[in-house]
């Protein structure tokens, strides 16, 4: 241990924090409840710089995908982190902040886990899915406590990988990182069983057990569904021909990173967020890309058109085509795709079409009387389906923070965060499920962050730059504010996620003065 001088007692005011060096590394150093904290200066996700984030009420929101941390600690409080910072010690020498740091300071503080003794608790839980929610889920429970035998079913032949990554640099970069999330072996370390390959086709609540189509069964205390959505496909002539494919999966991942080298030009069918990272990807790999939706303008539904226009003319400059207002008609070709044939009757030379129109919840296994027209299920606040049965991520419809009404999102970090809450809730905490949605899109380092959910918005109201990138979008419905994008302005949209998960939403000047007051 050696210890270092980074700081006089003056230098922070309380709520304040700022980023330091200890010899040759870098510390967030915090000052909250008029104590000095000294903190990991990056966040475990993907790095980002702390400093640039906020600290408000006691904890740290990270800058770029707005992982909350404790300050005084640094324990993991919101994902999409996984684990928390580390903590080292200080001490107050006459006016000098002293930090004690060892040797060599770790990067992260991984949760201590407790492992499994079937004398302490013999019940098994199963988690039905590998995603965001099921892994979370799982590491939830033993960081909680669980000492019952915990089981993670996939369907996939993976192991939980970061889904958000594989239409943005895993696809774009000619040697991308793998996907992985956790290191080999650390589930097994920690008791957790992986299955893959298990595709789940029924399951019994009442008897507690499930089974795949080949009559395996897994018998279960408790279960948490989580098995995420399934890309959707066209019903349309040629969509079986061999280059006709969709983006969900790491498999599916790959088998596009494969084509990419066989292929010069590319249709990407959809303009919502898979379409649209896949074009940018696609682009960035030397392909000639055409984007055709039937919307007027990209992420229409989401973002609006002021924004939607400002990302056609990013992907413009960057040689994306696009045929906007147009749909499918078919796809052409001998055994392989050579064209996609729109309505009109163009026929829009291909050798690849990524299909990006949406997913469906992944819930084929159940009953049509336990889904709604969806397919997705109901769960209440605790994110609880009924008994022993709970569901998180893309197949939950759960009661919408801030507004109480019916809400199914499609986003890595909400199931992350229902993963977390269900977890809890298994083992009887009755914890609720009350945070509102982030989310976040990088096209060609053009990157949106958006903080809630807003349906048929009355208004969006824009500030700043849109061809800068550099601008606030309010979205405005009854008087209320249900959700801010922003680009360019990451401390200002995680100052806008603070409030957009209480009762009452904010008005619009209220949560300008909010955005002010924490993000400066």
């Amino acid at each position: 241990m050696a210890k270092h001088t980074v700081a006089k007692t003056g230098d922070l005011a309380d709520g304040q924090m700022k980023q330091v060096t200890a010899g040759e590394h870098k510390l967030l150093l915090v000052r909250t409840g008029g104590e000095y904290r000294a903190l990991g200066a990056s966040c475990p996700h993907h790095g980002a710089p702390l400093a640039e984030g906020l600290c408000h009420e006691g904890h740290i929101v990270c800058p770029w995908h707005a992982a909350r941390f404790d300050a005084t600690d640094g324990s993991l409080l919101d994902p999409p982190a996984l684990d928390a910072l580390p903590s080292f010690p200080v001490e107050i020498d006459g006016d000098d902040v002293v930090v004690d740091l060892p040797e060599e300071p770790p990067e992260t503080a991984p949760a201590a886990m407790a492992s499994r003794d079937d004398a302490a608790d013999d019940r098994t839980f199963v988690i039905l899915g590998g995603g965001a929610a099921g892994l979370t889920a799982a590491e939830t429970l033993r960081r909680e406590g669980f000492r019952g035998r915990l089981l993670m079913v996939t369907r996939e032949d993976d192991p939980p990988y970061d889904r958000t990554d594989l239409s943005k640099s895993y696809l774009s970069k000619r040697k991308p990182y793998p996907p992985g999330i956790r290191r080999k072996g650390s589930y097994e370390s920690h008791g957790i069983e992986l299955t893959t390959g298990f595709e789940v086709a029924t399951v019994d609540a009442a008897a507690g057990r499930l089974a795949d189509a080949d009559g395996r069964e897994i018998a279960f205390d408790r279960l948490l569904m989580a098995t995420g959505g399934l890309p959707r496909t066209l019903d349309a002539p040629g969509a079986d021909l061999d280059g006709v494919v969709t983006l969900r999966g790491l498999a599916d991942a790959k088998d596009l990173r494969r084509r990419i080298a066989e292929a010069e030009r590319a249709v990407v069918v959809g303009a919502s967020f898979i379409g649209m990272e896949v074009a940018a990807g696609l682009t960035q790999r030397g392909l000639k890309v055409t984007v055709v939706a039937p919307d007027a303008v990209p992420f229409a539904r989401t973002f609006g058109q002021a924004i939607g226009d400002m990302y056609r003319r990013v992907h413009e400059g960057k040689g994306v085509a696009f045929r906007l207002g147009a749909k499918v008609a078919a796809f052409e070709g001998d055994g392989k795709l050579d064209s996609v044939v729109l309505a009109d009757g163009t026929a829009v030379p291909a050798a690849l079409a990524v299909l990006g129109v949406g997913v469906r919840p992944a819930t084929g296994f159940l009953d049509e009387a336990e889904t709604n027209d969806d397919g997705s299920v109901t769960v209440d606040q605790h994110l609880r389906v009924a008994g022993d049965v709970f569901a998180a991520g893309d197949i939950a419809r759960f009661p919408a923070p801030g507004t109480g009404g019916p809400m199914r999102i499609e986003h890595w970090r909400v199931a992350q965060q229902q993963g977390a809450v269900a977890a809890a809730n298994m083992l009887d905490r009755g914890l609720a499920y009350r945070r509102a949605p982030f989310f976040w899109t990088n096209q060609y380092m053009v990157i949106t962050d958006y903080a809630g959910r807003a349906v048929d918005p009355d208004d969006v109201v824009i500030e700043g730059d849109l061809d800068a990138h550099d601008f606030l979008a309010y979205y405005v419905k009854e008087g209320a504010v249900h959700a801010v994008a922003g680009c360019g302005r990451s401390r200002a949209v995680a100052a806008a996620l603070e409030v957009l998960d209480v009762e009452p939403l904010p008005g619009l000047d209220d949560l300008r003065k909010t955005i002010a007051d924490l993000a400066g």
